[in-house]
């Protein structure tokens, strides 16, 4: 859940044959397969949590997909093959969600972004662009300083809203938090179902997710969920050098006024018609966006 999700919080709690010189044309060449997905990959976060994350397809540059708050590399399911079918593609899961370990007391942004800089040092290629949902937005804009020059883009995904806006207090967050800590199970699935999905959303999928999100660890989500209302974007952003793009649902407004002023690159897609989790919601448009801004991106930085 990232700040644009925060806003939604907010609200909630108070809250993809001729012929020449008369012989037969020789065939047309296959094109290359693409390299099989070996499977999940590991590696030990700085502090010893081993972090898993899985690499398909090939070629420049590599799409790091970071997931939101209770989530995990599944959520970008629908991505997969539309992306991998022209970059290399990385999809991971943050320490204590997904398959990753959970042996961390530190939830915060900057132990995120910590796991997001460990993986990319795996990843050979020589350009990244992170694409961050909800949370991971706000893990990916803090990882870029920590990456260093390979990072050409951050894509946020239905986040970024609060840029700008005053930090809430300590009571505030407390209040916000208060609900997830007494009922983590009842709160999160009543927050996703009349929250974060538009009215008319197939119901299947809105059960689905808010169940999903429910069974989350609350030892995990809640200090997370706490870390992450009282994170302040303003810290990160002045090392943030790189364009900033987003695409978001038009579930609450987005100032993009607002944002630039912070965030001067920054560029906005609203796609129509969606809630929080857009990508799941509707791949059939949501994907196109995400392949411009990515091809901007890498052209912007090939010259």
């Amino acid at each position: 859940m990232a700040p644009g999700a925060r806003l939604l919080l907010l609200a909630a709690l108070g809250l993809a044959a001729c012929s020449q010189g008369g012989k037969p044309a020789a065939p047309a060449a296959a094109p290359a397969a693409l390299p099989a997905d070996e499977g999940p990959r590991i590696v030990m976060s700085d502090d010893l949590v081993h972090l898993e994350y899985r690499v398909f397809g090939r070629g420049e540059p590599a799409v790091i997909l970071v997931h939101g708050w209770c989530e995990n590399a599944d959520y970008w399911h629908k991505q997969f093959d539309t992306l991998q079918s022209h970059y290399t593609v990385v999809a991971l899961d943050l320490a204590g969600h997904g398959a990753s370990g959970a042996n961390r007391t530190d939830w915060s942004i900057a132990s995120y972004a910590a796991d997001v800089a460990t993986i990319t040092r795996q990843i050979p290629n020589a350009r990244l662009v992170l694409v961050g949902h909800s949370l991971g937005a706000d893990v990916a804009l803090a990882a870029v300083p920590r990456i260093g020059a390979r990072v050409i883009g951050v894509i946020a995904v239905d986040a970024l809203r609060s840029v700008g806006m005053p930090p809430l207090s300590a009571g505030e967050i407390e209040a916000k938090v208060a609900p997830f800590r007494a009922d983590f199970v009842g709160t999160t699935r009543a927050f996703v179902t009349e929250q974060l999905f538009e009215k008319g959303a197939d119901p299947l999928l809105v059960q689905k997710v808010a169940y999903d999100m429910s069974l989350r660890s609350p030892k995990v989500a809640v200090p997370t969920l706490e870390k992450l209302l009282a994170f302040d974007l303003a810290s990160v952003l002045p090392s943030v050098h790189v364009p900033v793009y987003a695409i978001n649902s038009d579930l609450a407004p987005t100032d993009a006024g607002r944002i630039r002023k912070s965030l001067p690159a920054f560029t906005l897609d609203v796609l129509p018609h969606s809630g929080h989790f857009l990508m799941l919601e509707a791949p059939a448009r949501f994907n196109p966006l995400l392949l411009k801004d990515i091809d901007a991106l890498a052209a912007r930085a090939a010259h």
